[in-house]
């Protein structure tokens, strides 16, 4: 989840604040229709190499990407941030919580880029658009070019449920914690919104083993890299480590003062990071 805590009281992590500065001049942003809703997008670069970026809980490209969108190798990537359906500017419709709901926004997701007209990309995927992006991945195999993905988990746990009551309560976050999101949705859209992401996620618990994606891992396929930070107080060092033992060929990278926004704290070596790994190879 992409959320916020600090030892003793609550929130060191945070979105950039920084959103929406003017970053590239070769943006572009705009709408897509894809399965019934209008899903907004950013794209920038000219590179052969298409790289989607997934945002975390109630994320968007301005709460989420920024470092990424003005950063990353426009030369080399062409990089697209999106809004999943609910989130950001893709509203309305207001966001909701299905049982399917990490499916139906890999399927946006896969969508999305088909509409954009990518026949083959890669996936960078934070907290729970990294659970996406392990869903895309494993049901898309021909179309998913190389994987990362950071402060995600494929099941919950009852440690994890204790961390998701800590942060419930958006009233104790600090008001530069709120800030980003109360801009993109109100107070009072934020909180409703925030209780029914934990509510939904946190029902994963009840089935067996905490299930959310456990059985789609052996199915994936591309290359896949794992960044886990190894001070985050979100995401415990045993989902990481059981990604790594069920993907196929996948690694596992630590970044010893990471956080749970490790890729906004430390953008510059986080970019680097993953453009190296995207480029390994020259595999796109």
């Amino acid at each position: 989840m992409a959320t916020f805590l600090r030892a003793g009281s609550l929130f060191n992590i945070q979105r950039t604040t920084t959103a929406m500065q003017s970053y590239c001049s070769s943006l572009t942003s705009g709408w897509q229709h894809v399965n019934g809703v209008d899903l907004y997008y950013e794209k920038t670069g000219t590179g052969k190499h298409a790289v989607l970026l997934l945002p975390g809980a109630l994320g968007s490209t301005k709460t989420d990407f920024q470092p990424q969108l003005k950063s990353l190798n426009k030369e080399l990537f062409t990089v697209v941030g999106w809004d999943p359906r609910g989130y950001g500017r893709s509203r309305p419709p207001d966001r909701d919580f299905p049982t399917d709901f990490f499916e139906r926004d890999a399927r946006d997701a896969v969508d999305l880029m088909k509409t954009l007209g990518f026949v083959k990309f890669s996936l960078l995927g934070w907290s729970d658009g990294g659970i996406t992006a392990l869903i895309a991945a494993a049901m898309n195999p021909m179309l998913i070019n190389k994987m990362v993905v950071w402060g995600s988990n494929a099941f919950v746990s009852q440690h994890d449920l204790d961390i998701y009551n800590v942060v419930r309560d958006v009233s104790r976050w600090s008001a530069k914690m709120k800030q980003p999101m109360e801009e993109v949705y109100g107070a009072e859209l934020f909180a409703k919104t925030w209780v029914a992401c934990l509510d939904a996620i946190s029902q994963f618990a009840q089935r067996p083993e905490g299930n959310i994606c456990i059985e789609l891992l052996p199915l994936i396929r591309c290359p896949t890299l794992i960044i886990h930070g190894e001070k985050d107080p979100i995401v415990p060092s045993f989902h990481p480590h059981f990604l790594l033992k069920h993907i196929q060929g996948s690694r596992l990278h630590l970044m010893p003062n990471g956080k749970h926004n490790l890729h906004l704290r430390f953008a510059e070596e986080f970019n680097k990071l993953v453009e190296d790994f995207l480029e390994e190879g020259n595999n796109n």
